[in-house]
């Protein structure tokens, strides 16, 4: 049995995926048309390259349908209940950042911190008679950070793109969303709360726990020897 290694299938964050095994001396490369998502690994004996979306990752991996994915650690903790007891977090690899932050509009010059946004959102009740609305994709992890937090009155809308429009859009009054600089936010006349940063993302290689390592344990060995990975037991 092969290991198998789920990567993102285009993009910035398939290069840079590529260019990180690359420089340990491991060759991740496309075969055929970009429509084919086929792949080949050189320098890792008994390692298959799967091609999936970024949010395909943290699936495959819960279900044991790959050994190891790369993906962004936001994915993963937003996807998966209990993140920690279906994938080993085996390292950081240090691009794809980005900070998944609450952000209100600019105008709200009384709104810099979650206690404002509580506050905000039983104002917005009061007057319209339904909940704040907050436009995102990361409902496992807003939720739970808002709960933590105490803020109430308020509902997640989902949002699958162009998250910062929604409030220009009239179809939310607050958003969830990943940031690199700030700037797009910026230009849609947001502003992020001085105390809701959510979690910072990076490009992180995660292992199934519940994938069959029996066939794929020694070429787990030698590609963490060479990644300098742990040799953990999964």
């Amino acid at each position: 049995m092969s290991l198998k290694l789920g990567v993102p299938s285009k993009g910035r964050l398939m290069e840079q995926t590529f260019d990180w095994f690359g420089a340990r001396g491991v060759t991740l490369k496309r075969t055929g048309s970009e429509r084919e998502y086929a792949g080949a690994v050189e320098g890792a004996e008994g390692v298959e390259l799967v091609l999936l979306s970024a949010g395909e990752i943290p699936r495959e991996l819960a279900a044991g349908r790959i050994h190891l994915g790369v993906t962004g650690s936001d994915l993963v903790r937003d996807k998966l209940a209990d993140w920690d007891r279906q994938v080993c977090e085996l390292c950081s690899m240090g691009f794809g950042h980005a900070d998944l932050v609450i952000a209100v509009p600019a105008a709200w010059i009384d709104v810099s911190t979650l206690d404002d946004l509580d506050a905000a959102a039983a104002a917005f009740r009061r007057c319209h008679g339904q909940r704040l609305r907050i436009a995102t994709k990361y409902h496992r992890l807003v939720r739970d950070f808002l709960q933590a937090n105490g803020v109430a009155d308020y509902q997640l809308v989902d949002s699958q793109g162009a998250t910062e429009g929604t409030v220009k859009n009239l179809t939310a009054e607050a958003i969830a969303d990943i940031t690199s600089s700030g700037e797009t936010l910026k230009a849609n006349h947001l502003k992020i709360l001085d105390d809701a940063l959510i979690h910072q993302s990076q490009a992180t290689l995660f292992a199934a726990r519940c994938a069959d390592w029996q066939g794929a344990s020694a070429a787990y060995r030698a590609l963490a020897a060479r990644l300098g990975l742990p040799e953990t037991s999964f």
